[in-house]
């Protein structure tokens, strides 16, 4: 349970190996066993802000990136999907919230046109004006887990990893605690 809080409050696999003096192979055995399955907290919300975020995974040349809902008031990060900076992504987005039987009363993006042509039709709210709540979660991801930095030595070397920490980090900022995950034996 240590090592899973402090992968979500940013320590380096390295760092955690000397603080907690494990092996490699402990921290790694942990991360793969991470199970956290997001649902989100409610069925309607009144305006999900959504925007683009973007990390490294392998190499400083590739990014990934992040395309996510958060509802303001509550600091709930809703629903999530990775990929690139394309429409395919945001419509993955879209067809997510459905799945998980998320209702809204509007859409707060900024001008993107993929956001525009996927989210465009109802209240769809555009402009940076209505999106600062999200921005602001932004900083807060960025600061607390060094792999989400936009230059940095810190990044995930498997996309899979990487996947991982943010659920840990994603369940950590949706309920303020830890659960202890359930590990493959």
């Amino acid at each position: 349970m240590l090592i899973t809080r402090m992968l979500a409050r940013g320590c380096a696999i390295r760092d955690i190996r000397a603080v907690l003096c494990v092996s490699f192979a402990v921290i790694y055995k942990v991360i793969t066993g991470l199970r956290y399955d997001h649902k989100p907290l409610r069925d309607f919300y009144d305006v999900l802000e959504i925007d683009e975020f973007w990390t490294y995974v392998g190499r400083k040349g590739h990014k990934v990136w992040l395309i996510y809902a958060y509802h303001r008031r509550s600091g709930e990060m809703v629903a999530h999907v990775w990929g690139k900076r394309d429409t395919r992504t945001a419509e993955k987005l879209r067809r997510r919230l459905v799945r998980l039987g998320v209702r809204y009363g509007a859409i707060a993006t900024d001008s993107w046109d993929s956001f525009e042509k996927v989210f465009g039709g109802g209240r769809h709210l555009t402009g940076k004006q209505y999106t600062k709540g999200i921005e602001g979660n932004n900083c807060r991801l960025r600061h607390r887990n060094r792999r989400f930095f936009r230059k940095t030595c810190c990044f995930s070397k498997k996309l899979r990893w990487h996947w991982k920490v943010f659920a840990a980090v994603l369940f950590y900022i949706n309920s303020g605690r830890f659960l202890v995950p359930a590990y493959i034996s």
